[in-house]
């Protein structure tokens, strides 16, 4: 085709091989067609503020902010959330064009770690922490429709800071259902009055002010890639990384002195006690049927 007259470089009639050219840079007509410039993959982290919508675009008869409004990158339009955060719940959320990365970040197959800070309603106990890691039994609902139940996956739980009134906490999931942070801690007796997502696997929330955005690094990037293309259990924190052994995770009491010993327990993997009770089960209950009831608190969620 180029021996025969019919491609142009930057309006030039090109006969000769071979040519070079920059498919960013150079304008390339192929009988008569112009061939589109291949699109920048764009990789963004912005620091999402309170009501903002995690869509690229609001539903009809609403006008609501949307985080791609927030991101005016100059190099591409077409920028979409990678997951969602609640309307209200503010921190990172990645955006980009990069379809397939997107996919692998947010599929329960891979088990991307995301990682919230909480603060909540009370001083969380024992038994509250106990019952989290275990798994809390949420209802599922598909179409509108509550179709039975089924205990979260594990989560790891690292206290910040804890007095009478409040406790601000790190919690860590692999899995994303609607609002699940929100109505695990309500479950247990303890409403969240703050949450805000510090980190997405390996990249944390950093140097990016409330409502603004930044690119991400090419270390941020290739950590990122890295951490999307292992498969759930293949992390370096999972139990069959570590030959099969349910991993352990520090608990912390606020209230101890640097002198005094850390305590450690064994999280519970939901996911290989989800047999203790068939899914669709009790909903009332975030307990196996062999475990002992615990006492809850009255509580008003307002979340």
């Amino acid at each position: 085709m180029i021996e025969a007259g019919e491609v142009t470089v930057n309006g030039k009639i090109e006969t000769k091989l071979p040519i070079w050219v920059d498919p960013s840079i150079d304008r390339i007509v192929v009988r008569n067609k112009v061939l589109e410039q291949a699109e920048r993959l764009l990789y963004v982290m912005l620091n999402k503020p309170p009501r903002t919508l995690s869509a690229v675009k609001d539903e009809p008869g609403y006008d609501r902010r949307t985080v791609t409004e927030l991101v005016n990158h100059p190099a591409a339009a077409r920028l979409f959330p990678v997951g969602r955060l609640d309307y209200e719940t503010v921190g990172l959320i990645l955006l980009t064009n990069d379809g397939e990365l997107a996919n692998r970040l947010t599929h329960p197959r891979y088990g991307v770690p995301k990682t919230y800070r909480v603060t909540v309603k009370g001083k969380l106990d024992q038994d509250a922490i106990q019952e989290l890691e275990r798994g809390i039994f949420l209802a599922q609902r598909n179409e509108g429709r509550t179709q039975g139940a089924k205990r979260t996956a594990h989560v790891e739980i690292r206290l910040i800071a804890q007095d009478r009134d409040n406790t601000v906490m790190d919690l860590t999931l692999r899995e994303g259902r609607n609002r699940q942070v929100r109505r695990m801690l309500a479950a247990v007796g303890f409403p969240v009055r703050k949450l805000e997502r510090v980190a997405m696997g390996p990249v944390e929330l950093k140097g990016v002010a409330r409502g603004a955005w930044r690119e991400l690094s090419r270390d941020e990037i290739k950590l990122l890639k890295k951490a999307a293309a292992m498969k759930l259990g293949e992390h370096q924190d999972s139990p069959s990384h570590r030959g099969g052994n349910k991993p352990k995770v520090p608990y912390v009491d606020p209230r101890s002195g640097p002198s005094q010993g850390v305590r450690r327990r064994s999280i519970k993997n939901a996911i290989n006690r989800a047999s203790l009770s068939p899914e669709g089960g009790n909903t009332n209950t975030s307990r196996g049927p062999r475990a002992a009831p615990i006492k809850r608190r009255p509580f008003k969620d307002n979340n």
